[in-house]
């Protein structure tokens, strides 16, 4: 077999930066190195470095591995897979799989490779193995989602992957592969904000008859969801997803605080204007790395004011702050008041987010399905406010019967975690006021999506938002469920997406 090319590694580098952004001296070290890793973290952490042993078996080379190896398929190899840790504080430094061929293993090699709590590193030192390491590869992992909880962040961050070989007497002694998280080991501190996403059930009240206008209810979810990083800098850089729209709430939120400049990855993002509040959830994740960047202490409603969200319905600020099952109390409304006509959220700059009047936690067991067709968006910008010009006010009646669905059925349904009484609100909800307006803009598609979803088992399904996205709530067997709306999306293409309720809101860690 020819032996393949050295690894490039300073054009190996230049390729994972232009992937996922500057690297630290130290993680190109840890990734260009051709000696023992276990003893460079040491230096670097100031800490002894031990093994925890996560999986030890014998297995059979499959064919990658017999093609790494350089071993016959089905041969025994010793599977290992391991995280390095700080002795001291306990953090997981890297996580690290092997593959060692056993007919290539004196007894007594072996005996400590099957201890596996002993650095591999330790090992070819106490039997004076000499060898060398090849490089093969670097990677940039954008969704290890896996690796999360290894780690302790998010299951969006990026990981800095790297593979190579141990080679003894001109054979592969082994072939692993180190990861560890992009910010970790970074020359730089940085806050990185995850949000959730959102649906919105329902508007309440938009005849205004009463004195108030607007109110909103809705649900807070795993997922999708958005991931931002700050670092500060010497001038506003924004990089990524939606990057123009991350500005403008960077500049906002610096302005307003009187902050410093930061460089700012949108490291990840969902479709914006689908129903699921993704201009919310980006606008506050940035605002609120910025403030943590600089110690400026600011509640979500201070962030959500400078960033101009939460002006109609407060579910998006509320879903951010606090998660869960969210009703808000809307806004008070006639001559003088903090709303004097119908308008949503991103034309009513300087009305503060409403008060949120009910947050309760959602079971863990109830699933959400959202079915996102690849449909005209909804509706937003100027034809979101004709909408409200045309349409509003709704009929009271309406929405008197929208106020006792929410309040009879839905509220003690989700006290009492009543799935089906949950269910029937929501089917109910799709049938008045401001909902049934939006309901009935909509791509026929989305009726069939509803009525699908319905049919294939869902205790619920509606429309969130201005749409396009439709949501089901359903127990755990969902596999009808999402068979049905792909059936009803394939004409046009689309996803769904299989989550829970988040009952807390964005989640905050520094690096």
């Amino acid at each position: 077999m020819p032996k393949p090319s050295p690894l490039k590694i300073d054009e190996e580098i230049e390729r994972l930066e232009e992937a996922v952004g500057r690297l630290s001296p130290v993680q190109k070290m840890l990734l260009g190195t051709d000696g023992s890793v276990t003893c460079l973290l040491e230096v670097v952490t100031g800490s002894p470095v031990e093994i925890e042993t996560l999986v030890q078996k014998v297995v059979a080379a499959d064919e990658f591995v017999s093609r790494e190896l350089e071993v016959e398929p089905g041969d025994e190899v010793n599977y290992r897979v391991v995280k390095l840790k700080n002795s001291v504080s306990g953090e997981t430094l890297i996580h690290a799989t092997s593959f060692t061929p056993l007919k290539r293993l004196e007894d007594r090699f072996r005996s400590d490779l099957m201890r596996a709590d002993i650095p591999i590193g330790t090992i070819l030192k106490k039997h004076r193995i000499e060898s060398r390491r090849d490089l093969l590869r670097f990677r940039a992992l954008l969704d290890a989602r896996e690796m999360d909880g290894i780690f302790n962040v998010f299951s969006k961050e990026p990981m800095l992957s790297r593979d190579y070989k141990i080679i003894r007497q001109g054979q592969p002694l082994m072939a692993i592969t180190e990861t560890f998280p992009y910010n970790n080991f970074q020359d730089k501190s940085r806050v990185i904000v995850e949000t959730p996403s959102r649906i919105h059930l329902t508007l309440t009240d938009l005849a205004g008859d009463r004195g108030r206008v607007d109110g909103g209810v809705g649900v807070t979810l795993d997922d999708p969801s958005i991931v931002v990083e700050a670092e500060r800098g010497e001038e506003l850089l924004v990089r990524g997803e939606n990057a123009e729209r991350a500005r403008a709430a960077a500049e906002a939120v610096m302005d307003r605080f009187n902050l410093g400049a930061a460089e700012i990855t949108v490291r990840h993002c969902y479709k914006q204007h689908v129903g699921l509040g993704g201009g919310t959830q980006l606008a506050m994740a940035v605002g609120k790395a910025l403030c943590e960047l600089y110690g400026r202490t600011a509640s979500a409603r201070e962030i959500a004011a400078a960033v101009g969200r939460g002006g109609t319905s407060g579910i998006g600020v509320a879903a951010f702050e606090r998660g869960g099952f969210i009703v808000d109390g809307g806004h008070s409304f006639g001559p003088g008041k903090e709303k004097e006509d119908y308008r949503p959220s991103s034309a009513s700059l300087g009305v503060a987010p409403p008060p949120v009047i009910m947050q309760s936690d959602l079971p863990a067991s109830w699933t959400f399905l959202l079915a996102m067709p690849t449909i005209p968006k909804g509706a937003h910008g100027r034809e979101e406010l004709d909408v409200f010009g045309t349409f509003c006010p709704v009929p009271k009646d309406e929405v008197a019967d929208l106020c006792r669905e929410i309040l009879v059925r839905m509220i003690p349904a989700v006290l009492e975690e009543d799935l089906d009484g949950f269910g029937n609100a929501v089917n109910r909800i799709q049938e008045l006021g401001f909902k049934k307006v939006e309901v009935g803009l909509q791509h026929p598609l989305v009726l069939s999506l509803m009525e699908e979803m319905r049919s294939a088992g869902a205790a619920g399904a509606g429309l969130s938002s201005f749409g396009p996205t439709v949501y089901a709530v359903a127990d755990s067997g969902t596999r009808d469920i999402e068979a049905a709306a792909m059936e009803v999306m394939k004409g046009v293409g689309g996803e769904v997406v299989v989550t829970r309720s988040r009952n807390s809101g964005a989640r905050l860690r520094s690096a």
